[in-house]
């Protein structure tokens, strides 16, 4: 047996015997092994940061602009996010697939898909956060560009991440592009937030409660939830799939978080620094996440990343004072940085494994990534679809400065009690990962031979 047949044998035993190169190189590729420049890993992390801005207003703000802007009611609003939001999911594997078909070009196969929607997008994201004159058909107007939003996002997210899979063969490479994806995506999480969290703000004031300073009170409260919701991002494939599910619905939704600081807890003078104290902390944190992965590993670095943040949350509903919610959004900031940057770490794990066993198949890396987001958004469908729905039946009220207690208790549930036993349940799931240090290290061993 030669090298290269011991290598073909992957992590699932099998035997393959290669007759072809395993990743042949295209006339524009160029050497995969190199040592990534600074300006490389740069110039591939700015391109995620305008999608976080349009992604973290629409995931901060659009529920709470649906309900007190745009003045549909909470089942309706409840059936946007939900349809929008799933049929997201829809189209991801769709996008993938046809990712997959797509020939090569003079500037690649992902990048026409990327430059070719972002037109089509800014549209489509402008017109989302349009109130039309008419009143009845709001519901068709708000769902229609939301699914359109949600489609033309798929078309730029999933080829933007697997690029992941193309700059480089070396996991540290890979894993350090991607820390410093995150890093900049962090930062487009907090100018979407903080551009578009004084608008809905401002368009909130004027329609509603006029004698509220509600400004700051928005601005923080949604940025607030975006750090809690990323908490829970647990991966493994069937046990990265599942867990990434499971997980996606137990964040404290950003969005129910932005309802949560506006009628459940009086913070709203405080709520822009808290903002910025979690964004800032995320951002330092990430290069110690970073590090916590290659010394301890991956599935060991999910683990305390995503636990760390369950007292805090709890802490935050049950003694919502200043300064809890000053040491909660230090804490949060650890955590976001750790669920933002572990499941895509682990992901391109996964497929060097997939590749190991199945060495004849190629072009998949944009079904894996176009597979986790669906995972990811479907969950965050159902939650937002049934978290809504439970303001509804609480009997929220569009037209209030207050809400009853009922709503206010329902937020503190969907809050605190909600998340956590997601993320205990998505943390469970996790223990199956079968990606262990040991296995991701055999596999770039193997890979390397074949290469």
């Amino acid at each position: 047996m030669t090298k290269g047949e011991k290598g073909a044998q992957g992590s699932a035993g099998k035997f393959i015997k290669p007759t072809e190169p395993l990743f042949p190189k295209t006339p524009h590729q160029t050497d995969l092994s190199q040592k990534l420049s600074i300006s490389s890993k740069l110039c591939f992390a700015i391109g995620g940061a305008p999608k976080e801005v349009a992604a973290s207003a629409t995931a901060f703000f659009l529920q709470i602009y649906l309900l007190d802007v745009a003045q549909i009611n909470a089942f309706q609003a409840s059936m946007v996010l939900f349809i929008g939001k799933a049929w997201g999911a829809v189209t991801d594997p769709i996008v993938g697939f046809f990712i997959t078909k797509t020939r090569w070009t003079k500037i690649g196969r992902l990048m026409p898909w990327m430059v070719g929607c972002t037109p089509f997008l800014v549209v489509a994201y402008f017109y989302l956060w349009f109130v039309p004159p008419f009143i009845n058909a709001r519901f068709i107007w708000y769902l229609g560009f939301y699914c359109l939003y949600q489609t033309l996002i798929t078309c730029f997210h999933v080829p933007y991440s697997a690029l992941t899979m193309f700059l480089s063969t070396e996991q540290k490479e890979r894993d350090s592009a991607t820390a410093y994806r995150m890093t900049m995506e962090v930062l487009g999480t907090l100018v979407g937030a903080a551009i578009q969290g004084q608008i809905v703000a401002s368009a909130h004031t004027r329609k509603h409660c006029p004698t509220h300073n509600m400004s700051a009170g928005y601005l923080g409260n949604s940025s607030g939830a975006e750090i809690v919701k990323s908490l829970v991002h647990s991966q493994d494939y069937l046990s990265h799939a599942v867990s990434v599910t499971v997980s996606s619905v137990s964040p404290v939704d950003k969005i129910n978080f932005v309802l949560f600081c506006t009628y459940a807890a009086d913070l709203k003078d405080h709520f822009q620094n808290i903002v910025l104290t979690i964004l800032v902390s995320a951002v330092i944190s990430i290069p110690l996440w970073q590090w916590f992965l290659q010394r301890f590993g991956k599935k060991t670095a999910a683990f305390c990343g995503i636990t760390w943040i369950m007292p805090f949350t709890m802490m935050l509903v049950f003694i919502p004072n200043v300064v809890v919610a000053y040491v909660v959004a230090v804490s949060s900031g650890l955590s976001v940085a750790a669920s933002l940057l572990l499941p895509w770490s682990m992901l391109p794990d996964v497929v060097d494994d997939f590749r190991l066993a199945n060495p004849y198949s190629k072009g998949h890396e944009a079904i894996f990534y176009s597979f986790y987001v669906f995972f990811t958004k479907f969950a965050a469908g159902i939650s937002l679809g049934v978290s809504t729905l439970c303001l509804e039946f609480a009997g929220y009220d569009t037209a209030a400065c207050k809400q009853p207690a009922p709503v206010v208790y329902t937020l503190k549930l969907l809050i605190g009690a909600a998340p956590v036993a997601f993320i205990v349940t998505g943390l469970m799931i996790l223990v199956l990962y079968p990606i262990s240090e040991d296995v991701r290290i055999r596999n770039k061993v193997c890979l390397e031979e074949l290469r």
